[in-house]
C-alpha cells in the first residue's frame, strides 16, 4: 500500500512541477524569504495532501457518479462522472412533492381509488376508499417512499398534468438532462445527473425546507377513522443522522442505489449526491467523513 502511495505522490509533483532548485533572483525580480518560501511549500504539500486523498476517494466510491457541493457558496468539494445519466427511482419523490405543494393545498383531500393503489411497492396502510390529506400523503411519499402515496397525489391535478408539471418544474430548474415519465420512480426511464438533482435540493433547501423537514421524520402514524394508527417508518438510515438537513433514497435493479441530501458539516450546509452505487450508505458516510476531513 505505501508504495502506491509515494507513486501517486511523485507522480502529483511531477505533475504540480514542484520547485525542486532553489529560486535564483534576477535584476527587477521579488525574493521571497526563508518563511515565505516556506509558508508556500506548506501550502502546496496541502494543496497535494487534498489532490491525493481525492484520488483515494474516487477509487474508494463505488457509486459510478457522485457530486458533493458546498451549497452556501455553489463550491464543487468533489466529483465523479458529474455529466453521467442515471435512472433515479424514487428519488424521484423529491420532485412529485415540489409539485405537489406548489399545486395543491395541504389540507385538500384526497379519497384513495383503485387506481392510485396500483404502483408496485405499496404500503398496507393505504388502502381503497381511505381519505387522507395532501399533507399525509406527502408524508408517507417521503418518510417511507411508499409509491401509492406519490401516486395518489397525481390525482389532485390529474397524472397526466402532474407528470408534465414534473417534467416542466425541471426545465424551470435548469435540469437539462432530467426526464420523469412516473411520479413516484418505478419506472427507470425516469433519468438524471447528479448536477441536476444537486440544483432540485439546492432549490427546496432554500425555497421549500418544509419539505425537506418531512423526510428526517420517523414513525409517523396516520390517523384512521377505524381508529388504528397506521405507522409509516423512515427507510433512510441518514435521517437519524444529527447534521443530516433532509433528502430522498432510491433503489431500483436497473438504477442500483441512489442517495441525494443535505447536511450540516463544519459549519457548511453540504449536498451530497450519489446515482448508480452498490452501497449508498457506506459510500455516503465516506463522502461525509472525507469532508469532515479536508475540508
Amino acid at each position: 500500500m505505501n508504495y502506491k502511495f509515494f507513486l501517486i505522490f511523485f507522480l502529483v509533483f511531477c505533475f504540480l512541477g514542484w520547485p525542486i532548485a532553489p529560486a535564483i533572483a534576477y535584476e527587477g525580480e521579488v525574493v521571497l524569504t526563508t518563511e515565505e518560501h516556506i509558508k508556500e511549500l506548506q501550502e502546496q504539500i496541502a494543496r497535494l495532501k487534498a489532490l491525493i486523498a481525492d484520488i483515494v476517494l474516487y477509487k474508494e466510491i463505488s457509486a459510478q457518479s457522485y457530486l458533493v457541493v458546498d451549497v452556501d457558496s455553489n463550491t464543487v468539494i468533489s466529483q465523479k462522472n458529474i455529466t453521467q445519466s442515471h435512472s433515479i427511482a424514487s428519488i424521484t419523490k423529491l420532485m412529485n412533492a415540489l409539485v405537489a405543494v406548489e399545486n395543491t393545498s395541504g389540507n385538500e383531500s384526497i379519497i384513495l381509488q383503485e387506481e392510485m393503489l396500483k404502483p408496485q411497492g405499496y404500503s398496507p396502510s393505504l388502502f381503497l376508499k381511505l381519505t387522507v390529506t395532501v399533507k399525509n400523503l406527502l408524508k408517507a411519499s417521503l418518510i417511507q417512499s411508499t409509491n401509492d402515496a406519490a401516486q395518489a397525489l397525481t390525482y389532485v391535478v390529474g397524472n397526466d398534468k402532474f407528470i408534465r408539471l414534473m417534467n416542466g418544474r425541471a426545465r424551470q430548474l435548469g435540469m437539462d438532462d432530467t426526464y420523469f415519465y412516473d411520479a413516484h420512480g418505478l419506472d427507470p426511464s425516469n433519468r438524471s445527473t447528479v448536477v441536476d438533482i444537486t440544483k432540485l435540493l439546492t432549490y427546496l433547501y432554500n425555497n421549500h425546507p418544509d419539505i425537506l423537514e418531512i423526510t428526517k421524520e420517523n414513525d409517523f402514524q396516520l390517523p384512521d377513522p377505524t381508529g388504528k394508527l397506521l405507522t409509516f417508518k423512515n427507510l433512510n438510515a441518514f435521517s437519524r443522522v444529527a447534521e443530516f438537513i433532509g433528502g430522498k433514497t432510491g433503489y431500483l435493479p436497473q438504477a442500483r442505489q441512489s442517495f441525494a441530501g443535505l447536511f450540516d458539516l463544519n459549519g457548511k450546509t453540504v449536498a451530497i449526491v450519489l446515482l448508480y452505487s452498490n452501497n449508498r450508505q457506506t459510500d455516503t458516510q465516506k463522502l461525509i467523513d472525507w469532508v469532515k476531513n479536508n475540508e
